[in-house]
């Protein structure tokens, strides 16, 4: 009756050191019990004291020492040991928790990685080697569970990184009355092969990337702007203010190939100032000039006839003032163009406009 009133707890320590734990404050409280072990068999058992106990608020609450065989008997007594309160014999083999994996090595190839570790000396058929995988976005570790001393698992994306850790268990119930594991081996970052310091590496490279080619587009897309406006402002300032031709350009040959004579000039370059005005002005403007143009020779073949038929006149039936100014005009005249405007000269003025 006392073995089922007392709740202990038995771990054996890759099969090197016993630990006994019981609840005192529940069992026996105010009161400090002690714990006697023996791992002989028979009737000439020895028992041992605890050398080394586990204390809750200054009282025992467990043992711990040295594994020396497979089979188990303890005792939980009052302070002096002279009377029981618990006793149990069993196999302390099937209370084993391994070891942390040693020596654990990834190999990487394409998507597949595969995890190992070494093999322990005692009991490997006992044993299955537990990886656990996430990504950053994974809530949740996936596992995988192989044969000791090596696990395979595929599917890795190699753009994410991924956090590995891996334990060793004991099976049950072949193996262990209880399912127990040993503690996890440190976790490791890998990224397509690459061991890291931590997935937050990750991270901070992407953002930086992104940052990067942000600010990268926001200058390119800054210096697009000051493109279309600076072609924009040419396109007003040239339509608000024209740019004006300089006139030395248009009379340098009158001075550097005619010495100023500007008769000379005029004869020689009439076609080309006509011909020059005629293709820059628009088609309706050219049509225009030249209705004009016609124009201009009919009243020129006319102008001077009725001029002097009036001056003429005037000159019959009117004062001397009127004779005196047809007086004036010539008796020979010569026509020139120059830019649309027609000159008439005689031998008596240098030019008459």
């Amino acid at each position: 009756g006392s073995e089922d009133a007392i709740n202990t707890t038995i771990i054996n320590f890759n099969n090197e050191k016993m630990q006994i734990t019981w609840a005192t404050r529940e069992l026996f409280p105010n009161e400090n019990v002690s714990f006697l072990y023996t791992f002989d068999e028979g009737k000439h058992k020895v028992w041992k004291p605890c050398t080394t106990y586990l204390l809750d608020q200054d009282y025992n609450s467990g043992c711990l020492f040295k594994t020396e065989g497979p089979t188990l008997a303890i005792s939980i007594r009052n302070s002096n040991g002279s009377e029981a309160f618990f006793s149990k014999k069993f196999r302390s083999d099937f209370y084993i928790k391994p070891n942390r994996p040693e020596n654990v090595t990834f190999f990487w190839k394409e998507d597949t990685v595969t995890v190992s570790c070494n093999k322990p000396e005692r009991a490997a058929s006992c044993l299955r080697l537990e990886l656990q995988y996430k990504s950053k976005f994974d809530k949740e570790w996936q596992s995988r569970t192989s044969k000791c001393c090596s696990v395979a698992e595929q599917g890795f994306d190699p753009r994410k990184c991924y956090s590995f850790r891996v334990r060793l268990r004991r099976l049950v119930p072949q193996c262990n009355v209880v399912n127990y594991s040993s503690d996890w081996e440190a976790e490791t970052f890998w990224m397509n092969g690459t061991l890291l310091d931590s997935c937050d590496d990750d991270i901070t490279s992407h953002s930086n990337t992104v940052v990067v080619l942000s600010c990268s587009l926001a200058v390119l897309l800054m210096m697009l702007i000051l493109l279309i406006l600076l072609c924009k402002w040419q396109r007003v300032q040239m339509s608000v203010l024209p740019a004006i031709p300089d006139p030395k350009y248009l009379f340098a040959d009158l001075f550097n190939d005619h010495n100023g004579n500007l008769e000379e000039w005029l004869d020689k370059n009439d076609h080309v100032v006509l011909q020059t005005k005629l293709e820059h002005e628009e088609p309706e403007s050219i049509t225009e000039a030249e209705s004009q143009q016609e124009d201009g020779k009919n009243s020129d073949k006319q102008g001077p006839l009725e001029k002097i038929f009036t001056f003429s006149g005037a000159a019959e039936n009117n004062d001397g003032k009127a004779a005196e100014i047809t007086c004036l005009i010539p008796a020979s005249n010569t026509m020139a163009s120059f830019a649309g405007f027609h000159i008439l000269r005689n031998d008596d003025m240098y030019v008459m406009l």
